[in-house]
């Protein structure tokens, strides 16, 4: 009996120390986070304007050779993202250069990824808030 009661005892000991011991790293590592600054919700892109994309972002405190981040576009709102429209880039980089593409739509919306073969799973950090549109005219004034 005395056996038991020392075995519960020494057990109940190393529960209360686990949380201590489990992964400690876990909650001083930030997960990876993504917030669009442009284009803004509602703003009105041509096919064929040369726009800058930027975003903020909280990178994981990981090793972030062999990372990326991608930026790719949704023409429905956000339920689907088709197209990758950044080539491979930099995982600390938060602006790219984009020509608008002739898809008319009033609801684009950005996702932007993170992640790394092997060392990050894919991250996706869509931007629904900040839905804007796309066009049916270039834009320009004859």
């Amino acid at each position: 009996m005395k056996t038991r009661i020392f075995v519960a005892i020494i057990f109940a000991v190393a529960l209360s120390f686990a949380p201590q011991f489990v992964s400690p790293s876990n909650a001083q590592t930030p997960k990876y986070s993504a917030q669009l600054i442009t284009p803004t919700a509602g703003q009105i892109l041509y096919p064929g304007q040369r726009v800058r994309v930027e975003w903020t972002h909280t990178l994981p405190n990981v090793n972030l050779a062999g990372c990326e981040e991608e930026v790719w576009l949704s023409l429905d709102g956000g339920r689907t993202f088709t197209a990758c429209i950044t080539p491979i880039m930099d995982p600390k980089a938060t602006f790219f250069y984009w020509t608008v593409p002739n898809t008319p739509t009033n609801a684009a919306v950005m996702d932007i990824r993170f992640g790394g073969e092997g060392w990050y799973p894919e991250c996706f950090a869509p931007q629904p808030a900040s839905t804007f549109v796309i066009s049916q005219s270039t834009g320009q004034l004859y």
